[in-house]
């Protein structure tokens, strides 16, 4: 089977072959481009953009994350414009992972879109499935926070530090905990009207 058409099986759910020597090989690619990312900080943003676009499916204007990052495959991985992700994040992007416009990520932020099988002879022989992550525009996600896969975050959320998010987040809300859940809406009470100088 062809990458092309083993990217085409894990995108649909179904059990795939995490041992197969394409997807090996893949990785191994994806290693050595994130290592290039990494080794590029202090260089000009424009440098360390075309660097992201050779690894990710899609990246958009003011895409930056500190060093280290790293990702499975990468090929996955949709950025929208202006975001952030501070130190040590981690992409599992088996499943895809969609990221909107102007998001925010605290240190050692991790999202999990793959999982091995359960039964252990499965999981030996190398079986795995994959389910997305999607993280709606304007969302803040605090430092040490995982996504676990199948997740959809909504719009102008926070997810607070420490948090493990197992279920679907709405849109305007604050969550936190383990398993993350929602505290409150955000409203205008939230507004402090600072404006950038």
């Amino acid at each position: 089977m062809t990458l092309e058409a083993q990217r085409e099986h894990i995108l649909s759910g179904r059990m795939y072959n995490d041992l197969t020597t394409e997807l090996v090989e893949a990785r191994e690619r994806t290693v050595l481009l994130t290592n290039e990312y990494n080794a590029s900080f202090g260089r000009p943003q424009q440098e360390r953009e075309a660097i992201l676009r050779r690894l990710l499916r899609a990246v958009g204007r003011d895409c930056h994350f500190e060093p280290t990052f790293r990702c499975e495959f990468g090929f996955h991985i949709s950025v929208g414009d202006h975001f952030y992700a501070n130190f040590d994040c981690v992409l599992l992007d088996g499943g895809g992972i969609t990221i909107g416009d102007n998001v925010l990520f605290g240190p050692r932020v991790g999202i999990y879109t793959s999982n091995h099988a359960i039964d252990a002879a499965e999981r030996v022989a190398g079986g795995c499935y994959a389910k997305p992550v999607t993280i709606g525009n304007r969302v803040w996600v605090g430092g040490g926070v995982t996504i676990n896969q199948g997740v959809t975050i909504g719009d102008d959320t926070v997810i607070g530090s420490g948090s493990v998010v197992t279920r679907s987040i709405p849109a305007g809300v604050v969550a936190a905990g383990v398993p993350a859940r929602v505290i409150r809406e955000i409203t205008d009470a939230d507004k402090t009207g600072w404006r950038p100088a």
